[in-house]
């Protein structure tokens, strides 16, 4: 390739570039300022904590519920969004994304990979951010991957559209940890050829690995609290900072989440006899699709289990999923809740809890708390969201229809305040979107029209085109004469 061909193929990827990250910039394009004091008004509230207000209001100010009743009168200068005959709920919770990571979730070459920080490559392009405020999502537990038996470091973010990576984390929420159960720990379905497995390949090596990566951090912990008890002495040489087990320090410690994927009942058992072992507790177990088995083991530990409504089958260790398993444990006394492990479940999570309705007679209020104050608990973010309470903050979203009906379409999603999504704003925008998209692509027409118009005058100017050599011309490789039948 000469010189002009790789500028203009340069050209050609840049307007591509330019066409993708053009739509992107319109759609993350910033929202409105959030006012100072802002009315809903004459909507049903769902508030989660204290029963259903008919013909209510919220008042907003500086991004917190101030007021929520029946008679409340709106302040000087406030804007008010009428809402009759809509309902308002608190944002949903969603603790299990992997949404807005930058790159690949895993860190698969060891298997303890606690280093790793989901923090570090947050990615607020990601669209999937804008398409889960469509579905009522306000806050997101992004976790790292599940090829490790401990995982890395885990974040949990509010959904703010348009805003820079570091507006994205939740402020003073919990860290968290990822640690994973099972199959994909062991790398049953991964190897690279010509490459010895990696360690763990049994459960019983999974167990093994979170146990020794516990007992050094254990001593590690020790060595530190050591030399802290000697501080001041003459010539004190510190412990050598580790960073992979300054983490699970903070588990030991209560200050660092651990959030487990697992599937079967012996491995959830496993890890509640390890975290026993070392003191430290089991935030929540993710999936948990054999939960309903040990529900009441979960209960006696203090654990969450944040699972799915009705996926199973789709590996061998979901093979004994039951669409009944999040009722069965809430009626054991474990906080259950709903979540999406994907970007497009994640819009829909409110129907996703309403099957727990179906399948498990829970009542009204059980389902609406496995989207909103159960994985707030969970995520031990409780005192600033998952129910309409004056002092939490106003993230909240607002249905055309019961939140719970599969009719329910989302029409307003607001986080601290600041509406993120307008279904109005969304579909007025669209023809605007449809416009620049024909422009970009028209734009790379003509750059590739104008790359092929230059190889041409190029061609010409060298005195037409090259002859292609036949493939007979073409010189041949040598031949193998043993297989011929020659000398052996």
């Amino acid at each position: 390739m000469n010189r002009r061909s790789l500028v203009l193929t340069i050209v050609a990827l840049a307007v591509l570039a330019g066409a993708r990250s053009a739509a992107v910039a319109v759609l993350a394009a910033d929202p409105p300022d959030a006012p100072a004091v802002l009315l809903i008004q004459n909507a049903t509230i769902l508030t989660v904590s204290h029963g259903t207000i008919e013909h209510g209001s919220i008042l907003i100010k500086d991004g917190k519920i101030a007021e929520v009743g029946t008679s409340i009168k709106a302040p000087n200068g406030a804007q008010i969004v009428d809402a009759n005959g809509q309902f308002v709920m608190p944002g949903i919770i969603d603790c299990h994304s992997h949404i807005a990571v930058d790159g690949s979730v895993n860190e698969g070459s060891i298997s303890v990979s606690s280093i790793a920080n989901i923090a570090d490559v947050l990615n607020p392009e990601d669209i999937d951010i804008y398409r889960d405020l469509a579905g009522g999502v306000t806050t997101a537990n992004v976790l790292h991957g599940s090829a490790n038996a401990i995982g890395g470091q885990t974040v949990v973010i509010k959904l703010r559209w348009g805003q820079p990576a570091a507006k994205l984390p939740f402020e003073g929420a919990a860290p968290g940890i990822k640690f994973a159960l099972g199959e994909n720990p062991k790398r049953s379905n991964f190897s690279i050829p010509g490459q010895p497995k990696r360690y763990p390949a049994t459960r019983m090596g999974v167990e093994e690995t979170i146990r020794g990566a516990f007992a050094e951090a254990r001593d590690y912990q020790k060595a530190w609290e050591d030399y802290n008890k000697r501080a001041g002495e003459k010539n004190l040489i510190p412990p050598r900072r580790d960073l992979r087990l300054e983490p699970l320090v903070e588990v030991l410690e209560g200050k660092r989440y651990v959030h487990s994927h697992c599937y079967r009942e012996d491995e959830i058992l496993m890890l509640l006899r390890v975290a026993k072992e070392f003191g430290f507790k089991v935030r929540t177990f993710q999936h948990v699709l054999e939960g309903y088995k040990v529900a009441d083991e979960i209960a006696a530990a203090g654990a969450g289990a944040s699972t799915f409504s009705d996926w199973w089958a789709y590996k061998v260790e979901a093979y004994e999923a039951i669409p009944y398993n999040a009722a069965i444990m809430t009626k054991r006394g474990v906080i259950v809740s709903i979540n999406s492990d994907d970007a497009e479940e994640a819009t829909h999570l409110n129907q996703e809890a309403a099957k727990s309705m179906k399948y498990g007679g829970l009542s009204y209020q059980e389902a609406l708390k496995m989207v909103t104050i159960n994985p707030a608990m969970q995520l031990g973010i409780d005192k600033r969201v998952g129910s309409i309470d004056v002092g939490k903050d106003a993230d909240l979203v607002i249905y055309n229809h019961d939140p719970l009906s599969a009719y329910a379409v989302v029409q307003k999603t607001l986080i601290d305040g600041r509406v993120y999504f307008d279904r109005e704003r969304d579909i007025a925008g669209r023809s605007n979107l449809e416009k620049e998209k024909k422009k970009l692509l028209e734009k790379e027409k003509k750059a590739a029209e104008k790359k092929a118009e230059e190889k041409k005058a190029e061609e010409k100017k060298l005195g037409g085109k090259p002859e292609e050599k036949k493939p007979e011309d073409k010189r041949k490789p040598p031949q193998d004469t043993a297989a011929e039948g020659g000398a052996q």
